[in-house]
């Protein structure tokens, strides 16, 4: 059987040079499931892929909400074409019913307890509509698959565990991973990076720090003896607070921890608190990303901006908080993903001519009850804070910055990181004042 997996393509066009972690994970899942299987890896932000040059017997498809549309489109012409489809990812599992109008079979949750089911079912011409996946425990999990995949990338990305026990009411993690955290072996991850090519890393995780800090501490422990390797991730401010945050930190730099992107969420604790986000900042976030600082790791913050209860203010405040703590920022409007909280609260609200290819962070799709918050004010606001926080000479003042422990190593890797974002950014700009010239 010949298969083909496809990383879909995202709204608009500027996008971080990562290796997508799904594709090359699934193709090690595929091949220990039904070893015999010829398998094809796209990224479809890198590669042309068209549904006619594609000669397989099964397509399979991993979305987001916001690449849904084109999940959808692409697998309809695939279907047209005579070719079977699967999908599967976060959004398929958010709506099934709906992916399911798309494709021959629709995988709901984690794959790994159904994927040789499906294959086996494929080959036989049986497959079924839905395959609900279970969350197994994550020990002896296949290796990626390097070398696969064709494009342009900087970073591969790994992880070491899935769920989160935090409730932020805009997050679907906890409806696709669950809220209790399962962890990888660490001699397994330890094994996976050291034989896979790449020396600059993605944490996958949804918090580095983990719910066991002892644990964290021991793999940073074990990462660090192997090969040099530098790496970066998602970290939530508690966890640092706490008797061995410092501790864990210096395990963290020495394992070649550089940045970690937070949830600072807002400046607002009205809005925090809305979010249910406030739990996990723990008493003093200042000293907490300080101290992060001081171990010579950069921060990056993530700033959700326009919700209901924001006003214009917010969008000045966050560039001032990115002044006054020395930081990166990296700005979202708030946007209500199926699956999630926040979704049914904000339902009545939705604009009903935005898609899914509009739910991106960077488009306002919901009504605001402030005149002042109109969607295209609230998406100009966005657009002018994005751009000024990624001025060349910010990027410069703020990896300037960065304290002499993690030098150079954190300054390079820093700047690096930014740079990618900003031309991301900038074509997100651009995109969006050609849509607003012509009315699109």
């Amino acid at each position: 059987m010949n298969i083909t997996i496809i990383s879909p393509r995202f709204p608009h066009s500027g996008r971080v040079p990562l290796v997508p972690p799904i594709l090359e994970y699934l193709a090690a899942l595929t091949l220990r499931e039904s070893p015999t299987t010829a398998i094809e890896l796209f990224d479809a932000n890198q590669q042309e892929i068209s549904p006619g040059d594609l000669s397989v017997d099964l397509v399979a498809i991993s979305a987001m909400t916001a690449t849904a549309p084109w999940a959808y489109s692409f697998a309809d012409s695939c279907r047209s074409a005579g070719k079977r489809v699967v999908l599967g990812g976060i959004h398929p599992t958010a709506l099934p019913e709906e992916a399911a109008r798309h494709a021959d079979a629709v995988v709901v949750g984690e794959a790994e307890s159904v994927w040789g089911e499906l294959l086996r079912d494929a080959a036989s011409g049986a497959l079924k509509p839905f395959y609900y996946g279970q969350r197994l425990p994550l020990n002896n999990l296949p290796m990626p698959i390097d070398g696969e995949l064709k494009g342009n990338y900087r970073f591969r990305a790994f992880f070491t565990m899935r769920g989160c026990p935090y409730r932020c009411t805009f997050c679907s993690v906890r409806r696709f991973f669950g809220d209790t955290i399962r962890y990888r072996p660490i001699p397994e991850v330890v094994a996976e990076i050291e034989v896979r090519a790449g020396k600059v890393w993605f944490n996958g995780d949804d918090n580095i720090w983990g719910g066991d800090v002892h644990r964290s501490i021991a793999l940073f422990e074990e990462l660090a003896k192997g090969k040099k390797r530098h790496w970066y991730g998602f970290g939530d401010l508690h966890a640092i607070q706490g008797r061995d945050g410092e501790r864990m930190l210096k395990a963290a730099r020495a394992s070649g921890l550089f940045s970690v992107w937070v949830g600072w969420e807002s400046e607002d604790q009205v809005s925090l608190d809305s979010f249910k986000a406030s739990g996990k900042q723990g008493g003093d976030r200042i000293a907490a990303v300080k101290q992060m600082q001081d171990a010579g790791i950069d921060v990056v913050l993530f700033v959700v901006l326009g919700g209901r209860q924001d006003s214009i203010d917010s969008f000045k405040r966050t560039l001032d908080l990115s002044e006054r703590l020395g930081v990166g920022i990296h700005p979202v409007l708030l946007t209500p993903l199926p699956g999630t909280e926040l979704f049914e609260e904000y339902n009545p609200f939705l604009l009903p001519d935005m898609g899914w290819e509009c739910f991106t962070g960077v488009r306002a799709v919901f009504e605001h009850p402030d005149p002042q918050m109109t969607p295209r004010r609230r998406e100009e606001e966005y657009h002018k804070l994005c751009q000024e926080l990624f001025r060349f000479e910010r990027i410069i003042k703020r990896t300037a910055r960065i304290p002499f422990a993690g030098f150079p190593m954190t300054h390079l890797l820093s700047f690096m990181k930014q740079m990618p974002m900003k031309r991301a950014l900038h074509k997100a700009y651009q995109e969006w004042l050609l849509e607003e010239k012509h009315g699109i």
